[in-house]
């Protein structure tokens, strides 16, 4: 073994015939951070569940694995061997907490469970208190209360906090993490990013991250691999590969990923169109205090949120200043949404055969209005209220009190024959695809089925006629008409529901995340295709996101909702460069994007040679 902490040499894994990681190398040093990015189905999970030994029946690795202090090759070693390898030398965190833990075990055992397999502690009571321990330094509020909750009764980011900490227990020497901020809020994300990376800085840990989001690999990677279909095809350090890319693929990465750059005509560049873009090249770091971007300044003075399920106090509602504008001019347009004094609240079951049901308020009293032809955003985390508003909007629920008129259609108290003529104004592109389409039917089926409305006619040779037409306009070809949904990618069955979305002709679309799920190239894809859309049936348009990037990059006006307010509203761009909110100015400073990070790590080479430089 050479002074490397881990030694891959020729890793293939293949499934029968099927070749699913060809040819893997890499040389990874004691303490340092390397980000294995590419998209899904490049290889880069399968590449490491084969460094872990945990590849599933079927699948097989060949070529050399070694890692500093085992005496054997990990390629082919039984699994007791394994064992005594996973969680005490190398570790991983996987992208899904809620699955990787187990559901019927408290947490605090949990993480004991590792130290005793390992023999790391000399008894359980040692074990359950290095499990408080480990948990409080992975910043859980009151780490003894979450030693004993469930997976269930914790908010993500704490799910993912404690399987950090399970992951650190034994001091690792190797640490996988395979996507593990995919599917967090902003602030959470970055929460658990700054975490991982002093985590591993403290204990000059090794650390292999995988991702496709090529911001984290600027924010925390020293070096990146760039993986297409199981093959590496470029390899360097992170400032080299991300601004100065060699190979065709990568620049269509890092081009897809830049919401910031826009071609000749204002669209997002995609793979196909990445010849022209010209990638980050950051020659000075920006001026200290700004809101936008992560540079070191904001890094060390970002406010923290803490998790959902932890959090006690209550967002002040928004200042007049920061409400919609409510008054209107006396020749002004009625506005085509308009939401007044807005309150939802849901009762939970009893806790106790005397106790009053709890009372849970989503919404608490929102007002705003969106004009015909507006492209408005609705940002705000996990739990602020987004879907319980878009669920009243489209007359899925009734409102507690207050009012919502949508294309003139008041929603509160309606009855469902009523809320028809609001279904024909309003459609919504759902987040996840693959569950908002019937596995069952085929395409031309599932688009023409909002035209099978009480009153429409079923005229089978137009609603074929129609169906083609959608399929044109999203750039699908004529024959997915009869296919089935698993047999298209993520990106291609989004296309399908905005199809279905707009077959009816509404004036109002709203999509729900409906990017979030998908691969950057494919993210910029469906982006550009939502706004070509737009803009051709002159829609207007409710998006609805966590991610303020693509918020900035689609939306003209925005609302910041946290806790069932909105707590700031206004122009996009004016949101984005003065937040005026405590929240907002978080969400701001928390966002990631790859120019603010590359430009953080510009400060942080400047800010490293001045203090060479003054301690000499």
């Amino acid at each position: 073994m050479s002074e490397h902490l881990l030694e891959v040499k020729d890793l293939r894994v293949s499934a029968g015939e099927r070749t699913l990681v060809d040819g893997f190398n890499l040389e990874l040093g004691t303490g340092e951070r390397v980000g294995l990015i590419g998209e899904s189905g490049s290889g880069k999970s399968m590449t490491a569940t084969a460094l872990m030994g945990l590849l599933p029946e079927g699948v097989s690795a060949a070529g050399s694995i070694r890692l500093a202090g085992t005496d054997h090759d990990l390629v082919g070693a039984r699994d007791s061997r394994m064992q005594r390898i996973r969680g005490n030398r190398m570790a991983m965190v996987f992208q899904e907490p809620l699955s990787a833990l187990n559901p019927l075990m408290r947490v605090g055992p949990q993480v004991a469970e590792v130290m005793l397999k390992h023999r790391t502690v000399p008894n359980r009571r040692a074990a359950a208190a290095k499990a408080v321990e480990m948990l409080a330094s992975v910043r859980l509020p009151d780490p003894a209360e979450a030693a004993r909750a469930f997976p269930h009764q914790l908010s993500g980011g704490q799910r993912q906090r404690a399987m950090l900490a399970m992951a650190l227990a034994n001091d690792p020497a190797l640490l996988l993490c395979d996507e593990p901020t995919a599917a967090l809020d902003v602030t959470v994300q970055r929460q658990v990013l700054d975490l991982i990376l002093e985590s591993v800085s403290r204990r000059s840990t090794g650390l292999l991250f995988i991702t496709h989001d090529l911001s984290v690999v600027a924010s925390i990677c020293d070096r990146v691999l760039v993986m297409n279909n199981g093959r590496v095809v470029e390899e360097g350090t992170t400032e080299q590969v991300l601004t100065r890319p060699a190979h065709a693929y990568t620049r269509g990465l890092l081009a897809a990923s830049d919401l910031e750059a826009t071609d000749s005509g204002g669209r997002l560049f995609t793979v196909a169109s990445a010849a022209a873009y010209v990638p980050p090249k950051i020659v000075s770091p920006p001026r200290r205090g700004t809101t936008t971007g992560t540079t070191t300044a904001t890094r060390a003075a970002r406010p923290t949120l803490p998790d959902a399920s932890a959090r006690t106090d209550h967002p002040a509602p928004a200042t007049p200043a920061e409400q919609p504008d409510r008054g209107r001019g006396a020749g002004a347009v009625e506005p085509l949404i308009s939401v007044r004094d807005l309150v939802r609240t849901y009762r939970r079951g009893r806790t106790s055969l005397f106790g009053a049901p709890a009372e849970v308020q989503a919404l608490r009293g929102i007002s705003f209005e969106v004009a015909a032809g507006q492209r408005f955003g609705v940002v705000g985390e996990s739990g602020s209220g987004k879907s319980t508003l878009l669920r009243i909007l489209a007359g899925l629920d009734q409102p507690t009190s207050g009012s919502v008129k949508v294309a003139g259609n008041e929603v509160a108290g309606a009855r469902e024959n009523e809320l028809r003529q609001l279904r024909r104004e309003l459609q919504i592109v759902f987040q996840d695809p693959m569950g908002s389409l019937d596995p069952r039917m085929r395409v031309r089926d599932i688009i023409t089925e909002p035209l099978l409305l009480p009153g429409e006619s079923a005229r089978t040779a137009r609603h074929a006629e129609r169906a083609a037409e959608m399929l044109r306009a999203v750039d699908l070809p004529p024959e997915a008409l009869d296919r089935f949904p698993h047999q298209f990618s993520g990106g291609q069955r989004q296309r399908i529901s905005i199809a279905r979305a707009l077959i009816g002709e509404p004036r109002i679309l709203v999509a729900d995340e409906p990017v979030s799920a998908l691969d950057v190239s494919v993210r910029a894809q469906v982006l550009n295709l939502l706004s070509d859309l737009v803009d051709r049936y002159n829609l207007t348009l409710v998006f609805v996101s966590h991610d303020l990037g693509v918020v900035r990059h689609l939306c003209d006006n925005v609302v910041v909702m946290n806790q069932g307010l909105i707590v700031e509203s206004g122009p996009t761009e004016q949101i984005y460069e003065d937040p005026q909110h405590g929240y907002t100015r978080t969400l701001v400073a928390s966002s990631m994007s790859l120019r603010s990070e590359m430009a953080g790590r510009a400060m942080d080479s400047r800010e490293e040679v001045t203090s060479q430089g003054e301690g000499q």
